[in-house]
């Protein structure tokens, strides 16, 4: 089975997959005056411009179940970093890294592997300042946290095998690279990540959203921070989600099948 070679090629490279991550990390930020800051000063500033768009221009930072409308946001943009980094750069991976599909004959299915655990690390540090904003402002994570590690592996899942989906197909065709791209911003503005999708009243349009693993996902960080509510206490949504994630992972598993001998010959 397809699937089954591919988890052997990742037990096979483990080593090389963490080495080639530690790699991408360094490549990322090299050359930069700040380095690693930049990690930190980019999302930062994103997070300063909404703040100030939906607080201080359009005043529409009200309190959302008794947090700031600030604590609020960056529980959703936060976990949209590493989700938006995977819907871009994770669609080029293989293009990217394609001397290690031309010269050194690397397993393809492993390359998005180590570029999603490179974007999730920095994404690990991002959440652990926001913990630290949460406690600074006087709102201190509760129990509920306990479930974080179980939406951030459901988000690094479901967005590796998506990079891995969607940079094969990238791989043939830059225009379905462009065509992610494009959609980006509507994903962003589509999610509920800077609005409550809880204020939704029309039916059908609700259970449109909740079919949407980014809204998923964004919510499920939101339920260990503000939200308070366990992942069981929703079974529909994580049903959804585990059924969009199923039919993502056959269309991978269908599409690697497909295209795996001919992209090397594509890349050359």
């Amino acid at each position: 089975m397809i699937l089954i070679d591919i988890i052997k090629d990742h037990i096979t490279y483990g080593q090389q997959i963490f080495k080639l991550a530690k790699a991408d990390l360094i490549k990322t930020y090299r050359g930069a005056a700040l380095g690693w800051s930049w990690a930190i000063i980019k999302p930062a500033v994103t997070i300063f411009v909404y703040w100030f768009a939906f607080e201080i221009g359009l005043r529409a930072g009200k309190e959302v179940n008794g947090f700031p409308f600030f604590l609020w946001m960056i529980a959703g943009l936060i976990p949209w970093f590493y989700m938006s980094d995977m819907l871009t750069s994770g669609t080029d991976t293989i293009r990217k890294y394609s001397y290690l599909v031309t010269k050194m004959k690397f397993p393809i299915s492993t390359i998005p592997t180590f570029v999603s655990i490179s974007k999730f690390a920095v994404n690990l540090i991002l959440i652990a300042i926001m913990i630290l904003i949460f406690v600074f402002m006087g709102h201190a994570p509760n129990i509920y946290i306990i479930q974080l590690p179980f939406y951030l592996l459901l988000m690094f899942i479901f967005f590796t095998i998506w990079s891995l989906f969607s940079s094969l197909l990238s791989s043939m065709s830059k225009d379905f690279g462009n065509l992610v791209k494009a959609m980006v911003t509507a994903v962003f503005w589509l999610s509920g990540i800077i609005w409550n999708p809880a204020t939704i009243k029309i039916g059908w349009l609700k259970t449109i959203l909740n079919l949407n693993p980014v809204t998923f996902l964004t919510n499920g960080v939101r339920n260990c921070f503000t939200n308070n509510v366990w992942f069981f206490e929703e079974p529909k949504r994580l049903l959804y989600f585990t059924i969009i994630t199923i039919i993502l992972l056959v269309l991978t598993i269908w599409t690697y099948k497909k295209l795996r001998k001919e992209i090397p010959d594509v890349l050359i």
